[in-house]
Order: structure tokens, then sequence, then C-alpha cells
């Protein structure tokens, strides 16, 4: 029965409880350790049921204890100096951002993701994708980043992972209750909730604006489950990542087109709009079509606008991975709104192909943001590689290192992920505030060298002692849940042991990342496991994708194997994993083991926090292990080397897993000192913290950010923004005139004075004589490019080195530059000539270059 009215109720606080209504809303309670324990004294075995949700909490606490906690002094002087924080950490307007550009113009950057993780009460995320884009806003608070959060309001959490008794993954979908998270509707003066809409074939579709406090960053996410909507389109924000084709083009035209309304319903036009993946792509379009309507003018002025301010990250390192949609499926949904921009079909699905003559071709979102961004990057050293050449063929006369696709690794929230009564403790003792107030300061992490490493071996074994507890606790509620039997229930409580060295692995269950590597021979690792000397044990966890067979036939195999008589209690799979599993698995392991078949980990972060709580990382040398690693930190799975051959690789790997555990991890882990303690463990531990802790944060990252996206594209936008678009509808006008008359140029004559056995510390002189096709000689960069001669017989990693124009005579343009020859060896050159224009973005962005030939 449908209601005709609905009403909100709210706990009855105390008025000297009411600042907790307040806090609770505000999820930087999720970092700040000292408010979790404020809800957490309030009633602690609540606040675990409730899933660590303030709201929630004061929502179903009785109304004797919130009196009770009014009359207590010492709750209420915690509760003053908590919120005198907070209230602090909102208004101080000396933050990193305004310190460190105190001249750059305000502009607001939008931040575009389809999933957050910020906390586990909020489970509108399903993993790496999402933890990234929740530490990158908390970071972006501490550091007073002027950014928005735009993102979806998930009807149904993200699913429950459940496994039966032969441990095969089944899905459980929970309601998640709106009106009892940490979120709120935004209103209009009037009180009305803000709606936008996006249109559909036939129809429009509604959304309601909700918002989340994250610090000093609102995050704002959209809700189509309304009553004024069809079924089928109450169903868009329904769930996380849909597999239908049809409902996630919904999903991404909600994200990215409907995100922009909202902004704009908002009055928060942003300057900069950041695309976290190409699922919010489609925003591209909806920047050009509000700038066309507000300024007058055409498609090509307004994409030179919004593309100066976008950025793409990419997370993806195969295409497989890109959400691409059938030519007929955009056609039904964009037909009349690739009219209003003024594109033919053609030129519209031109922008999501690599080929665009190829009327077949899906139309990819990863093309899309790349075409309507100005700057793009990979999230490691190794992926912009990887990126760079997966997106070569966007820049076909482009050389591979000069593909416009830059790299910032990824890091994590420190505070999100620190355990906080154990080795925050010790940080806070020995390193001093410094730590947190800027965890990027190398020099503050030099004080690890000061712990006594007593002290820090036993804080870490606090950490593994409760890992263990909390393991069993899971595993007993899983048999449970599957109808174990009371003995084997008892006997899982006895499951691990607390002072074995404790490996942990849990990831997305993707087969690429090979989480059933360590298992591949069985006897060999059941020896490892089973020394009685040196025992060994792993805790899994991870969950496959509902339509991921391949991914839940690895769970159902780890299932098998932990189940063998002579395995139980040192193989231990937990179920449903989350932000609180995550979080007590890397407080809590002696190991992280990550074992991708390179280079398919784009980065990862879960080694980071393990790091981070004074854990080793073992890994394969992929993602940011491939740029962190040295031998002093933890150890690295094979070479780095990359194989044809899949069987080959593994069976390789698998090999150099074991040695490693064999001959160096386990007997350093037990090769004890009088007092117990592992002393050569401990400096790694140290070396570990010492190296990584400053650099592999989430401060750095957004630190990069702003330093090389962020400030500049706020920059460039207001640049070319100004006095009505003067100078991007002239860069359009220059780029129509350029690419008119490039295919008339042409290097007709290249002369040197080249000989061979140029002798080390001359220069070899070069004059190219070029047709410029009518262009004016200011109009082309001309530059000798250069470098090694490589086994394919081309230039390797190649120097550019700008040529001077010299004259014209009337005939072909004279440029002269010079090649210094510093070393020995084979080298090569050639000549290219590129636009130039003050306003454009990287060496070879627009795709035209002429070489000599």
């Amino acid at each position: 029965m449908r209601p005709i009215r609905t009403f909100t109720v709210r706990p009855a606080l105390p008025a000297k409880l009411e600042p907790l209504r307040e806090l609770a809303y505000n999820l930087r309670w999720s970092w700040d350790h000292d408010t979790i324990q404020l809800f957490r004294r309030l009633d602690s075995e609540l606040w675990e049921s409730c899933k660590h949700n303030p709201v929630r909490l004061l929502a179903k606490l009785q109304q004797e204890q919130l009196n009770a906690a009014a009359e207590d002094d010492a709750f209420l002087a915690q509760l003053e100096r908590a919120y005198g924080r907070f209230k602090d950490y909102l208004e101080t307007s000396r933050t990193w951002y305004r310190k460190t550009y105190p001249s750059v113009p305000e502009g607001r950057i939008a931040y575009f993701s389809a999933e957050y993780g910020l906390a586990e009460c909020l489970p509108i995320y399903s993993g790496g994708l999402g933890i990234l884009a929740g530490d990158h806003l908390k970071s972006s608070s501490d550091l007073g980043v002027p950014l928005i959060g735009v993102g979806l309001l998930y009807q149904e959490e993200y699913f429950h992972q459940r496994l039966n008794k032969d441990g095969w993954q089944t899905e459980e979908y929970i309601d998640n209750d709106f009106y009892t998270l940490p979120i709120t509707p935004v209103r209009d003066a009037a009180g009305n909730p803000i709606t936008i809409s996006v249109d559909y074939p036939g129809r429009q579709v509604i959304a309601q604006v909700w918002r989340v406090d994250v610090g000093r960053v609102s995050l704002y996410l959209l809700d189509t489950n309304l009553n004024s909507n069809r079924p089928e389109d109450r169903l868009v924000t329904e769930r996380l990542y849909r597999g239908d084709p049809d409902v996630r083009i919904r999903q991404e035209i909600l994200l990215g087109i409907g995100g922009m309304r909202a902004l704009n319903a908002l009055e928060l036009c942003p300057a900069v709009c950041h695309m976290n993946e190409g699922h919010s792509a489609f925003l591209g379009l909806e920047r050009i079509r509000l700038l066309m309507r507000s300024n007058q003018v055409g498609f090509p002025e307004a994409r030179e606008l919004a593309k100066s301010g976008t950025i793409f990250t990419t997370h993806t390192p195969v295409p497989a991975g890109i959400d691409r949609f059938a030519p007929d499926l955009m056609e039904r949904y964009f037909s009349s709104y690739y009219r209003e921009l003024g594109l033919t079909r053609e030129s519209f699905m031109a922008l999501g192909r690599q080929n665009p003559t190829d009327a077949a071709e899906p139309f990819s979102m990863a093309i899309l943001a790349i075409h309507l961004s100005g700057f793009r990057n990979g999230v490691s050293r190794l992926h912009g590689q990887v990126s760079r050449k997966m997106w070569q063929s966007l820049w076909p006369n482009a050389p591979l290192d000069e593909v416009p696709i830059d790299s910032i690794t990824n890091g994590v929230h420190a505070l999100t992920w620190i355990s906080g009564h154990d080795i925050k403790g010790l940080y806070d003792i020995y390193l001093g505030p410094r730590w947190l107030e800027d965890p990027t300061d190398r020099k503050v992490w030099e004080g690890v060298m000061r712990f006594p490493d007593d002290e820090l071996w036993r804080t870490h074994v606090r950490r593994r002692e409760h890992l263990v507890s909390f393991a069993r606790r899971k595993l007993q509620d899983q048999l449970r849940r599957q109808g174990s039997m009371p003995a084997e229930i008892e006997r899982a409580g006895e499951a691990l042991d607390p002072e074995a060295l404790t490996i942990g692995f849990a990831r997305r269950f993707a087969t690429y990342k090979r989480a059933t590597l360590i298992f591949r021979h069985p006897e060999r690792l059941a020896r490892i496991l089973n020394n009685p000397k040196q025992p060994v044990q792993l805790i899994i966890a991870g969950k496959a994708h509902p339509e991921d067979n391949p991914g839940k036939e690895l769970i159902h195999q780890i299932a098998q194997f932990a189940a063998r008589p002579d395995l139980q209690g040192r193989v231990v799979f937990i179920e449903d994993y989350d932000m609180s599993v995550a979080r007590h698995l890397v407080q809590g392991v002696d190991v992280w083991l990550n074992t991708p078949r390179r280079p398919l980990e784009a980065s990862g972060t879960s080694g980071m926090k393990v790091a981070l709580n004074g854990g080793l990382n073992m890994s394969v040398l992929d993602g940011w292990w491939d740029e962190a690693y040295d031998e002093k930190l933890g150890w690295a799975i094979g070479t780095g080397k990359e194989y044809a051959d899949n069987e080959f690789q593994d069976e390789l790997e698998v090999n150099a897993l074991y040695d490693l555990l064999e001959k160096s991890v386990v007997p350093l882990f037990y090769d004890r000192g009088i007092d117990d303690v592992p002393n050569g463990w401990i400096a790694k531990v140290k070396a570990s913290i010492r190296t990584l802790c400053p650099v592999f944060n989430t401060n750095r990252m957004v630190h990069e950010y702003a330093k090389r996206f962020y400030v500049p594209a706020i920059e460039k936008y207001e640049r070319l923004g100004a006095n009505g678009m003067e100078r991007a509808r002239a860069l359009a006008a220059w780029k129509a005139s350029i690419e008119q008359r490039w295919s008339g140029i042409r290097i007709t004559r290249v002369n040197t004075n080249a000989q061979d056995g140029m002798a080390v510390g001359s220069q070899l002189e070069v004059e190219a004589q070029i047709d410029l096709s009518g262009l004016p000689p200011e109009d082309v960069a001309v530059e000798i490019y250069h470098g090694r001669i490589d086994a394919s017989l081309d230039i390797a990693a190649g120097t550019a080195i700008p040529m001077t124009y010299r004259s014209s005579d009337g005939g072909p343009a004279t440029f002269v530059g010079c090649i210094p020859c510093d070393s020995s060896g084979q080298y090569g050159y050639t000549v290219r000539v590129l636009p130039k224009h003050e306003d454009l973005g990287p060496v070879c962005d627009t795709g035209l270059v002429r070489w000599a030939e």
C-alpha cells in the first residue's frame, strides 16, 4: 500500500548533545579517530551493529542512554573537544591550497566518479576505483582544494557476498535507507527538493539531488528512484555497475549530463571537471552544449574552452575494460542531442571511435573522454606507459613517449587507513604532529628510525592478534549462516595462530589478478604453511562481479583448498570484502601478497595501506610496486618481464613466490633475538615506512593534480573564456585554418654537416627547407627529433630540439638547428613540423605532425 504522504523522524537529542548531529552528518568523523571514539563511547556494540554509522546509531539509541550521556561530564568534555576541532577544521582559511596558490583565480573543480568509497556505512562503492575516489575527496578537504564531487546514489548497497557450503559465491542485495545515512536532500529556498532532468528516448527522467559532506568538500549524488519516473527509469540508480548496456548507458548519461545539470542548478558551475574513469565522459558533451547556449558559439569554439578545463584519469590497462556502446544504442539515445550540438551522426560517432570511418565500431567512453579532455593520465608510472601504448593509434604520427597521456601515481588517505589505537599512537609520539599536517614531508618520516624495535614489534603483534580475532568471528558468522554443525563453528573460534607469519590477499576476483597463483602447487604450499617450527597462514578476501563466473570459480577453488583437513585453520577466506574487512587486513597482516599478471594492474593501493601500518609487500612488479620496489623495502615476485605464454609466466612466477617464502620471507620473520624480536624484519619495516609513506599517500597525489592539472586548467579556462570566449574563438578559427592547409606542408630538403665518426663534444648542424603551404613561420614549430638507434633501427626515446627560422626568400622557409654529440654510439635524427600556438595543449595533441621523408 502506497502512502499518501511521507515524513521523517529524527532522534530527539538533548540540547547538550546537539553537536553530535552535526558531527554525524559530516564524514570527517570517518578519519578523525577521536570522533569515532566519541560515538563508540555511546554504545560500542550498537556502533558495530550499525556498521559504524553515527546517524543510525543516534536513531537507535534509547532516550535513557542519550539523557545519561547529556549528564556525563567526561563525555561532554570529549564532545566539546571533538566539536571544537571540527569547527576549527571547517573554518580555517589557511589551507595548503590557498597558501600555495594565492593568486590563482577562484575556480571550482568538479570530480565525477561512478562510485565513492568513503565509509563502510555508505555502501555506494565496489572496490579500488571507489576507494581511490573517496580518499581523493578526503585529501582535497584536508588540503583545502576547492573540489566538489558528483556521483550517483544507489538504492541498493553493493552486493553482500555469501559463500555456500561448497564455497560458491552468492549475492545478497539490501536496500539503502537514505534517511538513516549521513546524507541530506538538497533543497531550494522554499524548502523543496532540488531536481534535474535528463532526456531518454521519448521521455524525461527526473533525478533528485542529495549531498554528502566530506570535511570541507561537498559530494552531490543523483537519485532517480522517484514516483514521477517510469519503473525502468527508477532502476537507473538501483544498483552499481548494471550489466545491461541499456541500463548502463542511462546511468552514464545521468552521471555525466545529469551531473553537469545538477551543478548548474546549484549554481556551482565549475572551471574544471575531472573524470575519474570514462563512466562520466558524457559530461564533456554537456559542458559544450551549455557553453554553446550561454555564449552563442558553435561546437568547435565551445569544445576548445570545455577541453581546456577537463581532466581524464584512466584506471584501465586493457581495451576490454572500457565501456563501449553499440552504434544503434548511441543513435537511440543521442540522435536529437548531437543535432542540438550541430553535429552529424558521423562527426558525433567519431568522437568515440579509434577509426572514425568504421561505421560498425562501438562508441568508446574512454575515447570520448580522451577527445574532450585537455589533460589525461594513468594512475602509476607503468600504467602511463601502458596507456600511451594502448591509445597510440589516436595520435598515429606521434612517437610513443609523446602520446599526450601523463601519469600521476595513486595514494591512500593515511588517517582513513591507519590503526588509530596502535601504530598512529607510535607515530604521534616519535614523529610529532607534522606527519599528520604534511604526510609528504620526507624529513618527518626519518623519525621512524627512532622507533625502538621492540615497541614497533609489540605494536604490530597487537594488530595481528586483533586481525586473528576478527577473522575468527567472521568465520564463525559464515558457518552459522551456512547451517554448519556447532562443533565446526566452535573449531572456527580457534582458527589461525596469532603468532604465526600472516599473509594477506584481498582483491576484486578478476582473473588477471591471479588469486589462485599461490595455490598452483598445493603440496609445496602445504609444506610451507605447515612447517611446525615456522608456520605460515593465509587470510584471503574478495568479491567476484555477479556476472563473472571465472572469478567465482577462483573463489570456489580457494574455499576447497582451505577445507583440506591438513590445512584447516591455516587458510581462511573471509566473505563480504568491504572497507571494514580491508581495514582489519591491512592493519594486521605481516605480508601483503599481490600477484597480477603484469602489466594489467593499473596501480593498486592496498599495499600502500599495509606499508602505512607496518606490514611488508611481496608483489609482482606491476602497478605502483613497479616504481616503489627496493629490496630493502619488501620483495619482488619475478623480474618484471612480460611473457606471451601465460602458462609459462605463471609457472615461473609461482616458483619465484615459493622460493621467496622458503628462503627469504619466512626465515627473516622467525629470526629472533633473545627478546623474541625479529630485528632484521623490523629493519625492513622501518625502511618501508620511511620510504613509502611520504610518497604513496593521497596528499602527495592531490598536490600533483593541483600543480600539474588543476591550477593550469583553471588558468587556461579563465584565459580562453575571458571577454566572451575571445581566445577560444580565435583558437578554434586558427585550428580550422591549420587543418585546411596542413596537407600541403612539405619538408623539401634536409642538409647537414654529418660525417661518419663525429667526435664527442662536436655539434651536428641541420638545415631544413620547408614549404609551409602559405602558413606564416610563427604558426609552426620545426624540430630535430634525435636519439639512439635501437635494434629495430628506430630512434628510441627520442629528444626534440627546436629549430630556428632563418628566412624564406619567397620560396621554402629555412630552419636551422644543432644536435650536441654528447656521448658515443649510433644515433639517428629526422625533422618534423608541428602546429604552434600559445593556447595549444601538449605538443602532439592535435595529431598534426609532418615528418621528413
